[in-house]
């Protein structure tokens, strides 16, 4: 395992080479290889184990008793997802985290933290910490969704996502992780009418958009 490629990771920031691999083997880690379209986690189950994304990306979906689908998020390499889940005994999932693409990730026991009896070894106060620096993270991305939610019109949904995306990127030109019908499900949009205000707000100049490629203004 590449202790070198984890230590840029948020999650193992600013641990060294041995406390890595202290931190692995106490944590079980194990690789694991996912194509894309396969489900890594099922809604309604029990983990302990939390995923770091090593290559490709995963989105973490709702999917309810009707077919319906949301998005709740994209995770792309270097960030973790079912941190919580992992964490809390006996808390089912309520979301399921399907690959996007072919990808790679690397599976940590962390509820295991709850008993470790190595509390004072130097690794776990950093993992700790560095969890808790990725949870606020989340929080502010969350925020931020619930505020283009608010947005009542096609339009206002979509143009207080890009700002923010804008703002995350400090740049006007940016690629988002999404194609069109997963910005649909993400927005909570029909893709028809998603499309169909695209094109209107490039009519009108507010962007220039090809693919998943952005440009605003």
């Amino acid at each position: 395992m590449n202790t070198q490629q984890l230590q840029k990771t948020m999650l193992f920031r600013e641990m060294t080479e041995t406390e890595i691999t202290d931190a692995l083997r106490v944590l079980e880690a194990h690789e694991k290889h996912y194509e894309k379209g396969e489900t890594l986690l099922i809604a309604g189950t029990i983990t302990e184990r939390m995923g770091l994304v090593l290559e490709g990306s995963v989105t973490i979906e709702s999917n309810d008793a009707w077919g319906n689908r949301t998005i709740i998020s994209h995770v792309g390499r270097g960030q973790v997802f079912a941190e919580t889940y992992a964490l809390l005994d006996h808390e089912p999932m309520l979301v399921d985290v399907t690959a996007s693409e072919d990808c790679c990730i690397l599976f940590l026991r962390s509820g295991r933290m709850q008993s470790l009896k190595t509390k004072t070894e130097p690794w776990v106060l950093k993992y700790i910490t560095n969890l808790l620096t990725i949870s606020m993270h989340k929080n502010l991305i969350l925020s931020g969704r619930s505020f283009q939610k608010k947005k009542k019109s096609i339009r206002g949904r979509v143009m207080a996502y890009l700002n923010s995306v804008s703002l995350q990127k400090h740049s006007r030109e940016f690629d988002i992780p999404f194609d069109r019908q997963q910005l649909a499900d993400y927005l909570n949009l029909e893709r028809s009418a998603l499309s169909k205000e695209l094109g209107k707000m490039q009519r009108d100049g507010l962007i220039t958009c090809r693919k998943n490629h952005f440009i605003i203004g």
